[in-house]
């Protein structure tokens, strides 16, 4: 064999395996960020289920307040709709989109929920609700963590994905678009300092 015939073929030997390369990094960002995406999952659906015992244990308290536990648990069984609905498909813009409303929705109505039970002193002083809440409040932690690591995974991807040469092949492996962050209401008073005055 001619020495030009053994370089074309390490060279095209090279730009396959650096394809190849390529294309095993793209789908393990993209499995990083799924996988992150079921961790938001399993901490949401633990949220939903404390829900109805919160909901439960409030009612006994808040007899005349009924419009305020029905707004909670409406939010709740459409925040798990909207999540059973993205399912698999995370990433889409528009799925997020629509999981981060049903979930900025949820936390109005819990929102107002809490303001309910501060009148109620006796409510706050019950043992069952005192556990609930702190389950609950452990529980948004955990989705804030969770929410921060699936968007860490996404900004990985999309930045691989955006780069040249990347961006020419990701369409050809099946890669054709960004994957979206998941940002909620609480995204944007979160880099707000609180204002103290006296």
């Amino acid at each position: 064999m001619e020495f030009s015939t053994i370089v074309f073929w390490l060279a095209l030997l090279g730009l396959a395996l650096w394809v190849v390369a390529i294309y095993n990094r793209l789908v393990a960002l993209r499995n990083r960020y799924l996988n992150a995406f079921a961790q938001i999952e399993v901490q949401l659906k633990r949220r939903y289920d404390l829900i109805p015992n919160l909901v439960n244990t409030a009612k006994g308290y808040l007899q005349h307040e009924r419009e305020t536990l029905e707004a909670v648990t409406r939010a709740r069984n459409e925040a798990l709709s909207v999540l059973e609905q993205v399912g698999a498909g995370a990433g889409g813009g528009e799925a997020m989109t629509r999981l981060a409303g049903a979930e900025n929705a949820l936390q109005a109505a819990l929102g107002k929920l809490n303001v309910t039970l501060e009148a109620y002193p006796d409510l706050k002083a019950d043992q069952t609700m005192q556990q609930l809440s702190e389950e609950l409040t452990n529980t948004e932690n955990r989705v804030a963590f969770a929410r921060q690591g699936y968007n860490d995974a996404v900004m990985a991807y999309n930045s691989y994905r955006q780069s040249f040469p990347q961006v020419v092949l990701a369409g050809t492996f099946g890669h054709p678009a960004d994957a979206s962050l998941l940002e909620f209401d609480d995204s944007a008073q979160i880099q707000v300092a609180p204002q103290v005055s006296f």
